[in-house]
């Protein structure tokens, strides 16, 4: 393929020993070539070294300038490939990789680049903020890598971008790496890549094709009854379980921790040093089951996942994209399981469609089923637990005497039943699950739907009001772009709860206490030249005033406004459809006179009295 014999040695001590189909398709055409590239390709197949080894072996190590540059959204991804980078080029002298990232002191990292760097692998607001200081100098860097670009999208990072974009050179290699070929994907290839060959590695906007998509219909209140079920059958799980808010994480965390369960939760209201010790433990298995929301789980890069278990089905499918590809990696199989409730049948059919792949719908295990499998694992443990002759030999005639009065049956039932009993006592008595028909779902679920056009009417979590913005996603306001929105208009750092995005308008929960102040501070601000509307989605619309023109206090619909449809349906129909669209003419004058009247507008000569006075002198017909 064309890779240096340094970096041959490098990588082989690192078990590779074949290229990942990413690699075998992006690394001879950068070392052959300097066009840009897209490159579509989901987490985890080996992408770090697909970009990686190319810009490594272009680098001149005798050159202290930065040569280089990798954007990645979270920092823990950054140090990931910064790490990734620095193994891969173990065997070439002279060259300096240096991470750069917010959420930890800016002072190593100024020593760190005025030292020399090559190579920056950076998150797109510490980098801004080095080269506004001056410390950053991106003038002469010749190859630039937007990992997981989507990600970086959806986080909020587009204006940085465009400002990163603005400060490197005309002449440099491009190349992009995304799981999903969005429209924002798009855009920035067009305005930033040139001449770019778009590398697809399995299909466009597919999960990967390891992975099994599995969905358990239940009520809502059943939500973790069902979690703990599909938990329980599978002994030897090792899975992320996705909430949509940082409350439901911690509280799904904290049942399963009261439950006897190995689990720990990640999200962002825990300190960057809580998150690291956290991932550090999961990566090392030392955890078992990590409850996360997006946000806090992205750059969390872990090969072993058994399971991905969605706690209710995110807003938009990149999302379950995203996080379905986390599992089934470097060849293994993952399951990607949907705990969902009826009115969440709508985004699987959507997701299905996306993907091209079908949901199995699986039933939840029985108590009975579940207590085999367990009993099975604690068998199979007990069995393959090593024996030390001579470390247990001083203990032997004390561990005799104590059990020489009971026979072997008697041993093992008791040995069993203190590794099994937990479930044996939990499934004796477990509370039914009833799992919604097909018919059942579909009516809840047009029930929901029908509610979502309404304006998709859901209560705000408790302590929380629900606020109404007129963007949406065909505004490019996903949640990054959200948080970053709020962020910049409203002072301080802001508490936002569950985001609802349509296409043209959103719903965020902000706390009780702060909803006036955000309302405030975003209402009247312009977005991407638009003016901003942003109220109480739960308050009673006001009554329509119209002042001099008319309208009524009481909310009524103004006589003119009656008058005016009724002339034109009628005109329209005299037409065949055609026209319409005045209001009224002469032959008419007799009926608008008495419309008018019949609402008890006093009328002036030919013309209806809109004035103040007027409106007040009606007499509204008593019903």
């Amino acid at each position: 393929m064309g890779v240096s014999e340094e970096i041959r040695r490098a990588i082989e001590e690192l078990g590779f020993v074949s290229p990942m189909p990413v690699q075998e398709e992006v690394i001879p055409y950068l070392l052959g070539n300097r066009n840009d590239v897209i490159a579509l390709a989901q987490t985890g197949t080996g992408k770090t070294a697909a970009f990686g080894i190319p810009i490594l072996q272009r680098i001149d190590p005798r050159c202290r300038d930065t040569q280089a540059l990798v954007l990645s959204p979270t920092r823990e991804l950054c140090l990931q490939i910064a790490d990734d980078l620095k193994d891969f080029s173990k065997y070439i002298d002279g060259i300096n990789i240096v991470p750069v990232y917010g959420g930890t002191s800016i002072e190593n990292q100024i020593r760190a680049l005025r030292h020399g760097a090559q190579v920056i692998v950076a998150t797109p607001g510490r980098l801004i903020d080095l080269k506004n200081r001056g410390v950053a100098k991106l003038g002469g860097i010749s190859n630039v890598v937007l990992d997981e670009a989507d990600e970086m999208l959806n986080m909020g990072f587009s204006e940085s971008i465009n400002e990163i974009f603005e400060g490197l050179p005309a002449e440099r290699n491009t190349l992009l790496f995304s799981a999903t070929m969005s429209r924002e994907i798009e855009k920035i290839a067009k305005s930033y890549l040139h001449d770019y060959k778009e590398i697809v590695v399995g299909s466009r906007n597919e999960g990967a094709e390891n992975v099994n998509h599995v969905y358990y219909m239940v009520s809502a209140k059943d939500k973790y009854l069902a979690l703990k079920r599909i938990v329980d059958y599978y002994p030897r799980i090792f899975a992320i379980i996705f909430c949509r808010t940082k409350r439901e994480t911690q509280e799904v965390a904290d049942k399963l921790i009261h439950d006897g369960y190995n689990a720990e939760s990640l999200h962002g209201d825990l300190s960057q040093q809580q998150r690291d010790l956290t991932m550090q433990k999961f990566r090392q298995h030392l955890t078992q089951l990590l409850v996360a929301t997006d946000v806090a789980a992205r750059g969390l890069d872990v090969d072993d996942l058994t399971h991905v278990i969605n706690f209710g089905m995110p807003d938009d499918i990149e999302s379950y994209t995203h996080r379905s590809g986390r599992t089934g990696r470097a060849g293994k199989k993952g399951t990607s399981i949907a705990i969902v409730h009826s009115r969440e049948k709508s985004k699987i059919r959507a997701v299905e469609k996306q993907i091209g792949k079908q949901f199995v719908e699986g039933k939840l295990p029985t108590p009975q089923e579940i207590c085999t499998k367990q009993l099975y694992k604690v068998m199979d443990e007990i069995v393959k637990v090593d024996v030390n002759e001579e470390e247990i030999a001083p203990f032997m005639e004390e561990i005799n005497r104590h059990f020489e009065f009971m026979d072997k049956e008697d041993i093992i039932k008791k040995m069993v039943s203190r590794e099994f009993g937990r479930f044996l006592a939990y499934y004796a008595d477990a509370p039914d699950i009833e799992q919604p028909s097909g018919r059942q779902a579909d009516r809840e679920g047009r029930k929901d739907r029908k509610k979502g056009e309404r304006g998709g009417r859901r209560k705000a979590e408790q302590g929380y009001r629900r606020l109404f913005i007129n963007l949406g996603k065909d505004d490019g306001f996903y949640p990054g772009e959200v948080m970053q929105f709020i962020n910049r208009n409203v002072d301080g750092r802001q508490e936002v709860g569950h985001i609802d995005l349509m296409g043209k308008f959103s719903y965020i929960e902000v706390p009780e206490k702060d909803a006036n102040r955000v309302m405030r501070a975003l209402n009247g601000t312009r977005y991407r030249g638009r003016e901003v509307r942003c109220n109480d989605a739960d308050e009673p619309k006001p009554a329509t005033t119209r002042g001099k023109r008319g309208g009524s206090e009481k909310g009524r619909t103004s006589a003119f406004e009656k008058f005016e449809k009724k002339s034109k349906k009628r005109k329209e129909k005299e037409r065949g459809g055609r026209g319409g669209d005045q209001f009224a003419d002469n032959g008419d004058t007799g009926d608008w006179r008495q419309f008018f009247r019949n609402d008890g507008i006093k009328l002036k000569g030919e013309e209806p009295d809109f004035s103040e006075e007027g409106w007040a002198r009606r007499k509204p017909k008593k019903k």
